[in-house]
């Protein structure tokens, strides 16, 4: 399966890094920016915009464009924050982006990968992102402790969730932001009820809810807004000749 694979190379990619010993925690910096973000964008749906260039499902969605340049565009299009895919094999992405594009803007973060090593949320903190993606499916018993991992290093942990057992683990956790992935990681199939599913089986009090993946529309946004807080959307703002511009249709729809 593509899960699978994508983790063994995840584990290659991981072997490549410092080990934790030695390295101190640089202790919480702006703790909640992400939260906070999509929580005060009032007058706009709040959006999350993503940065990638190809995924399993779709191939490649887009050949050009400086993330730099991208990251402008989405930041004037009303994104409250961005999602940088830094995936190298599937994905295209890469944990250089992160810095390039912390240097233009100034909205929060979001480093979405595969994570399966502490090491890698310390590499997300050194590289100047505000959150880190922890998918519960990936990490099933390890969550919770890769949550106070995360917390300890001032780095926003935002857990994704797809099937119904994965609600009770996420919220035990004590993440507060939860990501419902409308894809099945495993088949690649998209389902917009997931979200609907997820959020009244979960209950939204006291969490953020965040709708991922299969957004192509803005009736998507309008449809899923009564059960989740925001929206992670890439591909349909990626694929468009001007992101901006479908990224905006997204945030005022």
């Amino acid at each position: 399966m593509i899960l699978d694979e994508i983790v063994e190379r995840t584990v290659e990619r991981v072997a490549m890094l410092p080990e934790i010993s030695g390295i101190r925690s640089a202790g919480p910096e702006v703790p909640g920016r992400l939260q906070q973000a999509i929580h005060t964008a009032e007058d706009r749906n709040a959006v999350i915009a993503e940065i990638k260039y190809s995924s399993p499902s779709a191939g490649c969605i887009r050949s050009s464009g400086e993330p730099e340049e991208l990251a402008r565009l989405m930041t004037e299009g009303g994104a409250v924050a961005l999602s940088v895919l830094t995936e190298p094999f599937w994905f295209k992405g890469s944990t250089k982006n992160i810095s390039r594009i912390r240097k233009v803007s100034a909205i929060p973060l979001l480093r979405k990968d595969f994570i399966i090593d502490k090491r890698q949320i310390v590499e997300t903190r050194m590289l100047g992102a505000d959150a880190v993606l922890l998918i519960a499916g990936v990490l099933g018993d390890r969550l919770p402790e890769f949550v106070r991992f995360c917390m300890m290093w001032g780095i926003e942990p935002l857990v994704e969730v797809h099937y119904c057992n994965e609600i009770q683990i996420a919220v035990r956790s004590g993440a507060t932001l939860i990501g419902i992935n409308n894809r099945n990681l495993r088949t690649m199939e998209t389902n917009l009820t997931t979200t609907k599913l997820i959020s009244e089986k979960m209950g939204r009090k006291g969490l953020t809810i965040i709708s991922m993946s299969g957004i192509n529309w803005p009736f998507d946004v309008r449809y899923l807004g009564r059960y989740c807080d925001a929206f992670l959307i890439g591909s349909s703002i990626m694929a468009s000749a001007s992101p901006k511009k479908a990224l905006e249709g997204f945030v005022f729809a």
